[in-house]
């Protein structure tokens, strides 16, 4: 059974207040912090009045790719209950957690079994594991079969150009399923009548 729902890179209020007040809230949204070559990054002044708002108990997720000290310092006391980090080694990882107080999503970008089993090394640090495609802000695929042989217990995440007519397919993976690029226009903006098809198909299964 899928264990949640994770909306990632919300860019714009209006888009944000539409999922926070849809009956079926998703379980997460993310916000690209510090990625500035993605399309959805929210620059910091406009990131900081964005999510200045009600959560109605769904997690904030800030998406961070290598992040120093000084964006760290920048966004610490900001709405966010998670940080999601791509790039960023065990003992940074620790670092980091220990430093700002924030659960912890370790992305892996996975295209063979030896990414996958990087995971091991973060077990004790991270909240979730987060298994993606290579493309970081370019919504590629990979085999999702390389995920078959994961513990079942372990807290971990799918994303990877995952489109909405595939949620019922994974209705029966032990994941939090992670969209994006799904979930945008042909300009790259996000669109709420397909975000509105998701949650709604997303409380159906």
């Amino acid at each position: 059974m899928i264990r949640g729902l994770k909306i990632c890179g919300v860019s714009d209020s209006k888009t944000l207040n539409f999922i926070l007040n849809h009956n079926h809230k998703p379980t997460m949204i993310g916000f690209i912090t510090n990625y500035e070559k993605s399309k959805r990054f929210v620059e910091f002044e406009k990131l900081k009045n964005l999510i200045h708002v009600d959560k109605k108990q769904v997690k904030f997720i800030s998406v961070l790719v290598n992040p120093d000290d000084v964006i760290l310092e920048k966004i610490k006391d900001l709405n966010f209950d998670y940080y999601q980090l791509y790039d960023v080694n065990p003992l940074r990882t620790k670092e980091i957690k220990s430093k700002f107080k924030k659960k912890i999503i370790t992305a892996l970008t996975i295209s063979s079994t030896e990414d996958v089993v990087k995971y091991k090394d973060y077990t004790e640090i991270s909240d979730i594991i987060l298994f993606d495609s290579k493309g970081y802000d370019k919504s590629e695929s990979f085999d999702h079969s390389l995920l078959d042989d994961l513990p079942s217990e372990l807290n971990k995440m799918l994303a990877g150009n995952i489109q909405i007519d595939d949620i019922p397919n994974l209705k029966n993976k032990d994941f939090i399923v992670d969209l994006s690029g799904a979930l945008e226009d042909k300009n790259g903006k996000k669109d709420i009548n397909k975000i509105d098809k998701l949650l709604n198909l997303f409380k159906k299964i």
